[in-house]
């Protein structure tokens, strides 16, 4: 083998190094649906926690996040997010929303589905999960 084949050689595995490293050290997301409801998940501090539901905003029904008001171990991350099933008007689809680990702790993350401005109306669904973070 000649010499151009052994630095080749060397630069693909310095790459391939650098790519294992990063995907192993970047924030992880672990995902959850409907399914999940009333789980207890463990997260790790930096990880992502995406929770996808059914919905239809055209109802005037969303997801709200009730609980944690504090942060101190969730945050929400960015805002929630609706991808509609299709391009039909009034279709529904699923709303996603974001969750980062700020800090170790447990926590309970409490979602409702409603209307908002029916403040004396029980919530349609509710979704419930405990975090326990390392």
């Amino acid at each position: 083998m000649d010499k151009k084949a052994y630095i080749v050689g060397g630069v693909i595995i310095a790459i391939l190094l650098i790519v294992v490293v990063l995907m192993a050290h970047g924030p992880s997301e672990v995902q959850l649906t409907a399914a999940d409801n009333g789980s207890t998940v463990e997260l790790e501090s930096g990880h992502v926690l995406s929770i996808t539901l059914d919905a239809n905003p055209t109802t005037g029904y969303t997801w709200e996040v009730v609980e944690p008001q504090d942060g101190q171990v969730m945050r929400q991350a960015g805002e929630i997010e609706f991808e509609p099933e299709s391009d039909a008007i009034g279709s529904g689809g699923v709303q996603i929303i974001r969750f980062e680990c700020v800090n170790a702790g447990q926590t309970v993350l409490k979602l409702v589905y409603h209307r908002p401005w029916e403040t004396d109306v029980e919530p349609l669904e509710t979704f419930t999960i405990h975090v326990a973070a390392r």
